[in-house]
C-alpha cells in the first residue's frame, strides 16, 4: 500500500500533462457552436427601421451573413468599415442589434453607414442567448434554407473573411 502512494504524484502529473496537451492544442478564439448545421432558432423581433416584427423566414432564400453588433461594442466599430465593403461587393448581411438602444443604433448607422439589408433588434438579449452569443461582434453564415453553416466570434476583417468566412460563404452560394 505504501508503494502505491509513491505513484500518486506520477499519476497526477500524467493526467495533468494529458489535459494540458489537448487544451493547449486548441485555438482559444474558436468557440464551437451547437447550432452549426442546424436551423436558426425561431424568432419574432422588431425591425430597427420599420418597427414591424420580423421572423426567421426573412433570412431564407439566399445565403447571408448574420452579424451581431451593438453601439456599445468597440470591436463592432472596428469591424464596421469592412462590413460596408462586403455589402458594397454584394454580400447580403443581416444585423442583429444586440442589447442596445434602437435610437442609438439608428443614429450609429446613419453616421457610419449601413451595410445591412435588414436589422432586427434584440434589446433584452434573449435571442442572442438562443444563438449562443458570447458577445459582440459575432458573425454567422446562414444558408438559403435558414441553416447556420458557420460561426465566427470576433471582428471580421479582410484576413478573417478570406481565410475563414468566405470559403464557407462561397461553398453555400455555389450550391443549386
Amino acid at each position: 500500500m505504501d508503494r502505491l502512494k509513491l505513484f500518486v504524484p506520477l499519476i497526477i502529473f500524467l493526467v495533468l500533462a494529458v489535459v494540458l496537451y489537448f487544451g493547449l492544442g486548441r485555438d482559444p478564439r474558436e468557440l464551437p457552436s451547437a447550432l452549426v448545421d442546424r436551423p436558426l432558432p425561431s424568432f419574432s423581433l422588431p425591425s430597427l427601421r420599420e418597427g414591424a416584427a420580423v421572423d426567421e423566414s426573412a433570412l431564407r432564400g439566399k445565403v447571408r451573413l448574420l452579424n451581431v453588433w451593438g453601439t456599445w461594442c468597440v470591436a463592432c466599430r472596428d469591424e464596421h468599415p469592412f462590413l460596408i465593403e462586403l455589402a458594397d461587393r454584394g454580400i447580403p448581411i443581416v444585423g442583429l442589434n444586440y442589447k442596445d438602444d434602437p435610437r442609438a443604433a439608428r443614429a450609429w448607422l446613419q453616421r457610419l453607414g449601413d451595410p445591412y439589408e435588414l436589422v432586427v433588434v434584440d434589446a433584452d438579449g434573449r435571442y442572442g442567448l438562443e444563438l449562443g452569443v458570447y458577445g459582440a461582434p459575432e458573425t454567422y453564415v446562414v444558408d438559403a434554407d435558414g441553416v447556420i453553416r458557420y460561426r465566427h466570434v470576433g471582428v471580421v476583417d479582410p484576413a478573417v473573411w478570406r481565410e475563414h468566412i468566405e470559403p464557407v460563404y462561397r461553398n453555400w452560394t455555389a450550391r443549386p
